[in-house]
């Protein structure tokens, strides 16, 4: 399997290279499980969110529960908001978006609770992740804070993949390609 080396704050960390479609690979990040890792890049993401004065965090299910969560622990923060991608029962009185992701084909749905949008309503929000590609996903939770009522402070993730690293309108703690092959 080919290997993707990147340096994320003076920690390197080796990922593998998936084909997620015609000619089109990804260096794999997953914080799922990584305890050292997390904490890492929340260390770093949370001195982010800090500066930018965000009262709220804002993430996506799933990869970005666990940064989401050592990050508001990091900062003292009570409670973070969660853009689910599935419709479940405590959602039917929330705010719903749709947006295009680069690792699912189709259509992709956030959803967001009542109560997290209570959460955000007038809030300074940070939306954080664990990798900005396309774009898309960030788009929606931008949405999702506009539709209530948030002011967004910071967009941040892990990881800047592709032309994300161009972006002058997110933070990122380190940059990763998108394999042609």
């Amino acid at each position: 399997m080919k290997k993707h080396i990147v340096t994320i704050k003076n920690r390197t960390e080796e990922l593998p290279v998936l084909q997620i479609g015609d000619n089109l690979s990804i260096a794999f990040f997953n914080l799922h499980g990584n305890v050292e890792l997390t904490e890492h890049c929340a260390t770093h993401i949370a001195q982010l969110v800090k500066q930018s004065g965000a009262q709220v965090i804002l993430t996506a299910e799933s990869k970005g529960l666990q940064l989401a969560h050592c990050v508001a622990k990091i900062l003292a923060h009570k409670f973070y908001a969660v853009a689910r991608k599935s419709h479940k029962l405590y959602l039917q009185d929330g705010l719903k978006v749709t947006y295009a992701s680069i690792t699912t084909k189709g259509e992709q749905s956030f959803y967001l609770s009542q109560a997290d949008t209570n959460l955000l309503r007038g809030k300074i929000v940070a939306i954080i992740d664990d990798v900005i590609s396309t774009g898309e996903s960030i788009a929606a939770l931008e949405n999702l804070c506009k539709q209530a009522s948030a002011t967004i402070a910071l967009k941040a993730a892990v990881l800047a993949e592709g032309n994300a690293a161009t972006r002058n309108d997110i933070s990122f703690l380190a940059t990763i390609p998108i394999f042609n092959y």
